[in-house]
């Protein structure tokens, strides 16, 4: 387990720093026009009725509230207090990093209002951050096997969708949402291995 750990560590860190690269040779924008191409044809109000419902579940209302229910519920109270701090390190993190890049958001139909800066994406991260440490719980849980599978099969699509919500809504580019995710993949290997440590999961 270790093993693969590192090496998604290592493939994320390279896939990070190589995104990182081709943004600052503005390489990325045939990938970003590429992606985006894909999806606007699609857009109807169905669709955008769907993702501005979609794209709420990676707000910080949202979030705040989750880990509120969570902590509620939980009985080890420890994991509840892991849940928040994995939270705020999620986002002080990604306003560093879009206080770094400066990048600004798609000059393209935005569908909703959106401030700040485009790179990467705070969506993005917090979806793969909260939603993605509740799949290691899960995983480090007695539940019933076949329940965890629907479990994390749901909040993996529910990642997903996140982050195509955000390319549809007009709000990033695919690469913020890319590295997004990557940013979240490296820190949540992190802290999950100090959270492995602390045995809080079991």
């Amino acid at each position: 387990m270790k093993n693969k750990k590192n090496i998604i560590l290592s493939i994320s860190c390279f896939l990070l720093i190589l995104l990182i690269v081709l943004l600052k040779m503005d390489k990325v924008y045939n990938f970003d026009n590429y992606v985006y191409n894909l999806i606007s044809p699609f857009i109807c109000y169905g669709l955008t009725c769907f993702f501005k419902f979609i794209t709420n579940f990676a707000s910080f209302s949202y979030i705040i509230i989750f880990i509120i229910l969570l902590f509620i519920f939980i009985k080890n109270k420890w994991i509840g207090i892991m849940i928040a701090i994995n939270s705020v390190n999620s986002s002080i993190i990604n306003k560093i990093l879009k206080a770094i890049f400066v990048r600004p958001r798609p000059n393209v139909l935005r569908l909703i209002k959106q401030g700040g800066y485009s790179f990467p994406s705070g969506h993005a991260m917090a979806s793969m951050t909260f939603y993605g440490f509740l799949i290691y719980l899960i995983i480090k849980s007695n539940i019933n096997k076949n329940i965890k599978i629907l479990l994390i099969s749901l909040l993996t699509i529910l990642i997903l969708l996140i982050g195509i919500s955000r390319i549809y809504l007009g709000v990033h580019y695919a690469s913020d949402i890319l590295a997004g995710y990557l940013v979240s993949i490296i820190y949540l290997i992190l802290f999950t291995s100090v959270i492995n440590k602390l045995d809080i999961g079991q």
